[in-house]
């Protein structure tokens, strides 16, 4: 579990970004990193093209940065849509997911904007007012019910989990339908999902691939043994069904995982996997992808544990599909530069 105060550090830079990439973790048994494609010979046709960013938590400053440089490089009147895939808020009042809309709608943006749920969604008990920290009184009178109620009001949703168009490609957002904390005192922000929408996402995984579609799916928490900091001690237990997961994962080929919460920068060499699980007949895998994030990064420090770069640093992606590759690329919104770039085969 993360410390409540991880996420909301500023911190001084203690790494340039140079280092960061000479610090990363190698990509383990159960993930490898896939070839690289920057400055290679592009696809031939025109692109799906989608924006995924997350972790905003609020930091309003870098979110309206992301917007404006997004805006650059897939501009509004020809994206296939944005996903913002968890974390939307620092703490889950209706205030500061009032401030996450001014920003947006003062910017112009893809049409349609999808959004994950995130941890900190979750984190209005440990307030007894907006300025009164008071983790010893939780939940301060703060119901489950409502900060699920205060999300599905800013999405106009009613369900933590959802189906997505993202101009003809189809996408599935995953998300925890309790806050552990609420039902066994020992736990804070695992993820449970319920047998519904474990059962609901096989079968639309099921459904468009034998359409011959890829998937791509949207989950805020990072799976085990895949992409940067999964096998940091922090980080090895955020699903409570985890295998269940992988297990339904491990079937596709064609699923494109975006998952997020490490904060770990997109610099690193396994910020995209491909995993493989036993017993699932696919030996391909299938592809995970970090997603960065707009409220600082992260990375290892060498003793089990992280450390924060620079608050200023916020990075997410941009997806590109092409009738036979999807191409993923990492972007660094502080500097306005391309970081990297995969091209990954369809099979």
């Amino acid at each position: 579990m993360t410390s409540p105060s991880r996420r909301t550090a500023i911190a001084a830079s203690l790494a340039g970004l140079a280092a960061v990439g000479a610090t990363a973790a190698s990509a383990g048994s159960a993930g490898a990193s896939t070839t690289p494609a920057f400055g290679s010979t592009r696809p031939s046709g025109t692109p799906t093209v989608f924006t995924v960013i997350s972790d905003v938590q609020g930091d309003l400053g870098d979110f309206d940065l992301a917007l404006k440089d997004i805006e650059k490089t897939n501009p509004a009147g020809r994206s296939a849509g944005m996903v913002v895939n968890g974390d939307i808020t620092p703490r889950g009042y209706d205030f500061e997911y009032e401030a996450v809309r001014k920003v947006l709608d003062a910017n112009p943006h893809a049409a349609n904007v999808h959004w994950g749920i995130g941890n900190h969604e979750f984190y209005v008990p440990k307030y007894s007012s907006p300025s009164t920290l008071a983790q010893a009184s939780w939940p301060n009178g703060t119901t489950e019910a409502s900060l699920f109620e205060s999300f599905y009001k800013f999405t106009g949703r009613d369900k933590v989990y959802t189906e997505i168009d993202l101009g003809g490609v189809p996408g599935l957002i995953l998300g925890t339908e309790k806050y552990m904390h609420y039902h066994d005192a020992k736990l804070w922000d695992e993820v449970w999902l319920s047998e519904e929408q474990l059962a609901w996402f096989e079968e639309r995984l099921g459904y468009w691939t034998a359409r011959r579609k890829p998937v791509m799916v949207f989950t805020h928490h990072p799976l085990p043994d895949t992409v940067s900091g999964t096998r940091n001690k922090l980080y090895l237990s955020d699903y409570l069904q985890a295998d269940r997961l992988l297990g339904i994962l491990g079937k596709y080929p064609n699923a494109f995982v975006f998952t997020s919460h490490t904060h770990w920068a997109l610099q690193l060499a396994d910020w995209e996997v491909r995993r493989t699980v036993p017993g699932t007949d696919n030996l391909q895998g299938f592809q995970v992808i970090n997603t960065g994030a707009i409220q600082t990064l992260w990375e290892d420090n060498g003793t089990g544990g992280e450390r924060a770069l620079d608050a200023r640093e916020a990075s997410g992606l941009q997806v590109e599909l092409y009738k036979d590759c999807v191409i993923v690329k990492a972007r660094d919104y502080r500097r306005g530069q391309w970081i990297k770039e995969v091209k990954i085969p369809l099979f």
